[in-house]
């Protein structure tokens, strides 16, 4: 064999060798390409997964605790982390609660050097107050991650200085979660730093689960927020229907006199009610009341008021005695904020007088058909829910009113005389007295009817302020 075939020979291995390495490296980067797509398609997998199972939480109104749980297990899948936590912002915004802790998640907040101790004996111990122990805002890494503008990736945990429980170095992704300008807590997962830690990737898609985490988490309470006020409106519209039976259903039929009342709440429970209470002989017991505040607790107040009102009227005492004993009853479950205002009379269908008593309410006024006056009368008394008994006793008097035909009595709450207009001018009792004078003339229904229109028409498009009662009686 020549020289020249030795050297082709030579070259010809070397270059099969080259290619023989090339093709291996070729192979290996090809293999090697091949995983990183599946891994990047089996991430994509988990995170769309992710997604979807989000989504339908939200269409199924998941409370927090259900909806935490799938974030932070869904979170660890996706990022392939070694635990997580989700907190909330406490209502006064000083500290975040814990809502989920996974199984394998390590302490990501300082623990108590007891707990640690205790923990020693029984690992229950530390994972009871994972789950359980809050944290100060600005407190560590989880109570500062919710003031931070955006998610974090700590590599190199252990150099924000020593946690308790924690042995060894991790990596941590931390996102803040906000919805609407609010914000709502922190998210957080682990990963052993031993164990590669998160990458840059994982950072990226850390930052968009925990953005949709923010707005499934955002949407759901808005959705229940909504469900919850749609719920109680209903609840209040057939404590309104309830409360309305509690009122007169027509005029009362009353030997020589004609009786009409009114009640309009500013809201859907009224603090105001009127009532007719046949006492017997023939007489009436009219009432018109005004409990302070609005709402259910007021509506509660007057349900029970008209109550006890009722069962103590039927021993046809003079109505300062039956004040008393209503007033005596109320007094130890009344709150300390809250009081009844109360005119309560008894029409007398053989004398034609009216006998009333005055519990701190706004007077009563008398139109004269003889002169055409109207005057005022104002008893003395004290509302009911203010004294235990002895004072109110002692200030709550009656007063007899003497009736002619064609008289008229005149029985209001404050929501009539206080109402504003858009000036901010107050109705008055002058402009009241001027409408009951130019209507008394006219009955009963005429008043009650010329009152609601005039407030109506003073007021004009604002929002009714406080719940208007009305009641008129005419003596024939």
């Amino acid at each position: 064999m020549d020289e020249t075939t030795q050297w082709a020979i030579a070259i010809s291995l070397v270059l099969g060798t080259v290619l023989l390495l090339a093709l291996r490296n070729q192979r290996r980067h090809a293999k090697r390409i091949r995983a990183e797509f599946r891994e990047m398609a089996g991430e994509e997998e988990r995170m769309f997964t992710f997604l979807h199972d989000l989504g339908l939480a939200i269409g199924k109104e998941a409370t927090d605790g259900a909806l935490s749980r799938l974030i932070v297990d869904g979170v660890i899948k996706v990022v392939d982390a070694y635990g997580g936590a989700i907190y909330y912002v406490s209502p006064d915004g000083e500290f975040l609660n814990p809502a989920y802790v996974s199984e394998m998640c390590p302490p990501l907040a300082e623990v108590p050097e007891e707990v640690l101790k205790r923990a020693a004996e029984d690992p229950r111990a530390l994972e009871s107050h994972m789950r359980l122990a809050r944290v100060g805002t600005g407190e560590g890494i989880i109570g500062r991650g919710v003031s931070i503008a955006d998610p974090v990736l700590l590599n190199d945990f252990k150099s924000l200085g020593p946690i308790g429980g924690v042995s060894e170095n991790l990596s941590v992704l931390v996102s803040p979660l906000k919805y609407a300008g609010k914000d709502l807590g922190v998210l957080a997962v682990a990963k052993r730093a031993a164990d590669g830690g998160f990458s840059q990737n994982d950072f990226a898609v850390f930052r968009s689960v925990a953005e949709q985490s923010s707005f499934a988490i955002g949407n759901a309470r808005v959705h229940r927020d909504a469900n919850e006020k749609k719920a109680i409106e209903g609840e209040l519209r057939n404590a309104r229907e309830v409360q309305r039976v509690l009122l007169p259903q027509e005029d009362p039929v009353v030997t020589g006199f004609r009786v009409n009342g009114i009640n309009i709440p500013a809201r859907i429970i009224s603090g105001d009610y009127y009532d007719y209470i046949e006492l017997g002989d023939g007489k009436l017991g009219v009432v018109i009341a005004d409990v302070s505040g609005k709402g259910v607790a007021a509506g509660l107040l007057m349900a029970m008021c008209r109550s006890l009102l009722r069962a103590l009227s039927l021993t046809n005492a003079s109505p300062s005695i039956v004040l008393a004993a209503v007033n005596r009853y109320l007094f130890p479950d009344i709150r300390e904020d809250m009081f009844i205002s109360m005119i309560y009379g008894i029409l007398e269908p053989d004398s034609g007088r009216i006998t009333f008593a005055r519990a701190g309410h706004d007077p009563a006024l008398i139109y004269r058909k003889a002169t055409g006056e109207v005057q005022v009368s104002r008893p003395k008394g004290l509302a009911l829910g203010i004294d235990a008994g002895a004072v109110f006793e002692r200030v709550t008097k009656d007063e007899i009113v003497e009736l002619a035909s064609g008289d008229c009595v005149l029985f209001f709450t404050d929501g009539v005389k206080e109402a504003v207009n858009s000036q901010e001018e107050e109705y008055g009792m002058e402009r009241l007295a001027e409408v009951f004078q130019s209507s008394a003339a006219m009955g009963a229904e005429a008043v009650v009817k010329r009152v609601q229109e005039a407030v109506a028409s003073f007021t004009g498009d604002g929002p009714q302020m406080d719940d208007v009662t009305i009641v008129a009686i005419e003596k024939r």
